[in-house]
């Protein structure tokens, strides 16, 4: 990952703490390519020559509809204020066999890891994936320009030395689609609301998120950019809004779960000093597996994805014995643990370690 991905990231992640209702993470556009411009049916005037001989010129080709990822970008917020996308046609040709000039491209820059889908503004439905803007400064082209037409002087032959016709500019592709962001990062970190994801994130990161005691204080996913030993950095998201029944809609629903689908290693946040309804000490595996059910119920691929269990708020927890019987159960369980405190610090450096270590394995 280059120093301007890194640079990026950091930037958008860091504010006033206030959650930034703007983030948006589906929109749908229209598209035209331009139309190729028609060529030239243009004879000029010398002596001795029939009809003065052809010269018309052919059209430019209509500019193209061309998508880049932007490492700059990070929301579609802008496509929801400009939903149709157009790009200039070819000029005309001329005589003295002038050719008309193409057609200026329209380029689009995309949040890195947009897919783009092909759309039925009819039914509103999204069909078949088109592109897939993985990685910084790829680029595809999803709409593309018309041909220009040729001129007459390109049909001249040694039969036909004054052709009388010329040709017309192809129209240029168009079509809807959908445009769907799902962040690149290298870890995700789950876990119920509270769990101390939020605050871990403004902690290892310079992402500073809001934070307060009251469930779904993220509504939307954050990123950092972590610094670990020997130069290495790797990207977090804090994945908001799980709770059992979010793959069925329940909470935030599914809509920020896809946002884990990319990263190569799920952090679970757990917390010590969490409590139940009635006030008693909730069992931490039941959490554990209610999360993963979530996780399965939306893909199984995701599920299957390494995981390392994080107990937090250790600081807030005064028996040391409730610490290690979740170390025991969890780890029984071939699980890596990790014991920390986002509030003194307690494990956070050694975490670090470990989930670049894991990180860069998984490369």
């Amino acid at each position: 990952m280059g120093m301007g991905r890194k640079a990026a990231l950091e930037i958008s992640s860091s504010g006033s703490g206030e959650v930034d209702m703007k983030f948006i993470d589906e929109a749908v556009i229209e598209v035209r390519a331009g139309k190729g411009g028609p060529g030239a049916r243009h004879f000029r005037r010398e002596k001795f020559v029939p009809l003065g001989g052809p010269d018309g010129g052919n059209g430019g080709r209509g500019g193209s509809v061309i998508l880049r990822a932007d490492p700059n970008v990070h929301t579609l917020l802008d496509f929801k204020f400009q939903a149709v996308w157009e790009a200039r046609n070819g000029e005309a040709g001329q005589g003295s066999r002038k050719d008309g000039r193409a057609g200026e491209d329209v380029v689009i820059k995309l949040p890195v890891g947009t897919q783009v889908f092909a759309f039925d503004l009819e039914n509103k439905e999204s069909g078949e994936l088109v592109v897939d803007l993985d990685a910084d400064g790829r680029e595809f082209v999803l709409a593309k320009g018309g041909r220009g037409g040729k001129g007459n002087a390109f049909f001249k032959t040694s039969t036909n030395q004054a052709p009388e016709h010329s040709q017309p500019g192809e129209e240029g592709e168009a079509g809807a689609f959908q445009l769907s962001l799902k962040l690149v990062a290298d870890v995700g970190l789950v876990g119920f609301p509270n769990a101390g994801k939020s605050t871990l994130i403004s902690r290892i990161s310079a992402a500073r998120p809001k934070i307060a005691d009251y469930p779904f204080t993220t509504l939307v996913p954050n990123l950092g950019v972590v610094q670990a030993k020997g130069g290495r950095h790797f990207v977090v998201a804090d994945i908001p809004g799980l709770i059992e029944g979010a793959s069925e809609g329940r909470g935030l629903g599914i809509r920020f779960l896809k946002h884990v689908e990319r990263t190569k290693i799920i952090a679970h946040l757990l917390d010590l000093a969490q409590l139940t309804e009635t006030g008693e000490e909730a069992d931490l595996e039941v959490l554990f597996d209610t999360i993963n059910r979530e996780l399965r119920n939306f893909s199984d691929e995701v599920a299957a994805r390494e995981q390392i269990v994080v107990l937090t708020k250790v600081d807030a927890v005064s028996s040391q014995e409730r610490v290690e019987e979740f170390r025991r159960r969890f780890a029984s369980r071939g699980l890596a643990v990790h014991v920390i405190s986002s509030v003194t610090g307690a494990g956070i450096p050694e975490l670090i370690d470990l989930l670049a270590n894991r990180v860069f394995l998984a490369h």
